[in-house]
């Protein structure tokens, strides 16, 4: 419940946005590529303008996610690191009770 209001208290407002600037930005737009000659067709796109916006948001939402996974990689290591270390743990504990188990199997009652 508290993850759908989330939702639509971030997305909808985000999705609202999004609609009115495709609407208001649809005249068509040339994007230069070549800084010594702009009026070069071969390095240029035309499209309308909020594709260039919706590009840009794409772009950066990958390089965040990108420079985000890379930054914690580190503690994605010591997760694994632990983790077979605590596998490894497991089994020692393991054999120990199955030892403890056969130690005690083998002696017997005193007899009165």
């Amino acid at each position: 419940m508290t993850r759908k209001l989330i939702n639509i208290l971030i997305l909808l407002p985000i999705a609202i946005v999004l609609i009115v600037l495709s609407v208001a930005n649809r005249d068509s737009v040339t994007l230069a590529l070549n800084p010594f000659d702009p009026s070069d067709t071969l390095l240029s796109v035309s499209a309308p303008f909020f594709v260039f916006l919706f590009a840009a948001v794409i772009v950066g939402m990958i390089i965040g996610s990108l420079a985000t996974w890379f930054r914690q990689g580190k503690y994605r290591k010591k997760a694994r690191t632990e983790a077979r270390e605590a596998v490894r743990w497991h089994t020692e504990a393991d054999k120990q009770r199955e030892r403890a188990e056969t130690v005690i199997g083998h002696k017997t009652l005193p007899s009165s």
